[in-house]
């Protein structure tokens, strides 16, 4: 991915420093500043308000599932999607300096994270306590001084705040990985080039006709178009508007795709191409396949 940004153009991110998306941060753009952010919303409106040059917005992990929220804030927001970001997350189990494992009865983190380790938790006979961020649980056990109390975050946040790692593979799963979207205020569509893989993501809404849904995604299979996910979210307090979230393989200059988002246009309202843009080497690894 070609960045081309000025040196003092930050990327924001939700979290304190340490979190996982810093760690994104640093090795997607590593030479750009970072600004950490309270929460997802700031993190995306420091990005349309000109504040930051992109976000880094962790949007599914391979073990917990999507973060619905970002799916709701996204077509509120507007911003355009300009690449993808594949993070493999190893939670380390952290403590105050001389503390050991079968010392923490409270472990705190994103709940996120609590999800990704809730066996390892339970085995262990700890207390989960759900925070903002995981380096945010960091940065308070090594405020206090309590060694019954610990942290899930990353190896990076255990660095910055000088806490002890008692595990650094505290997740339930190995081979766990984030997925996270980059989002620019401006739309930075790459030129197509044959040699690469694209991902185009939409986002829209269906028509009250009967099988709508089936009628706007036909045009996908009719034109040879393989597309890699389907999200499905209720708007706001009307449980019969549904927004949907759509993942493509493909460049929107190709025209297979194009006529798919032709006939997809016929049957959806609040259509919305959210943007084009180079597919993550990790969507080809066996790991992303099996």
């Amino acid at each position: 991915m070609s960045h081309d940004l000025p040196a003092d153009a930050a990327i924001a991110f939700q979290g304190h420093r340490g979190a996982y998306s810093h760690l994104a941060c640093q090795k997607v753009f590593p030479d750009q500043p970072v600004q950490p952010c309270p929460s997802f919303l700031d993190a995306m409106r420091a990005v349309e308000t000109g504040q930051a040059a992109r976000a880094m917005i962790p949007l599914e992990n391979s073990t917990a599932g999507r973060v619905e929220e970002i799916y709701r804030l996204i077509p509120k927001l507007k911003l355009h999607l300009v690449g993808e970001h594949f993070e493999p997350v190893n939670h380390c189990l952290m403590g105050l300096p001389g503390a050991r494992a079968e010392d923490i009865k409270t472990v705190s983190s994103h709940p996120q994270a609590l999800a990704q380790c809730a066996r390892h938790i339970d085995e262990a006979g700890m207390h989960a306590e759900a925070m903002l961020d995981t380096a945010g649980a960091a940065l308070l056990v090594s405020e206090g001084n309590d060694r019954s109390r610990g942290a899930i975050a990353s190896s990076l946040a255990a660095e910055l705040y000088g806490l002890e790692i008692l595990d650094d593979q505290f997740q339930d799963v190995r081979g766990n990985t984030t997925r996270f979207i980059i989002l620019s205020g401006t739309e930075i569509q790459p030129a197509f080039d044959p040699q690469k893989a694209y991902i185009t993501s939409i986002v829209f809404r269906v028509r009250n006709i009967p099988a709508a849904l089936y009628k706007a995604l036909g045009g996908f299979a009719t034109n040879g178009v393989n597309m890699v996910k389907l999200e499905s979210y209720i708007l706001g307090s009307q449980l019969s508007a549904s927004q949907f979230h759509v993942d493509i393989e493909g460049h929107v200059d190709q025209r297979p795709l194009q006529l798919a988002i032709e006939e997809l246009g016929f049957f959806a309202e609040d259509l919305r191409i959210l943007g084009t843009y180079e597919a993550h080497p990790f969507r080809a690894s066996r790991q992303f396949r099996d």
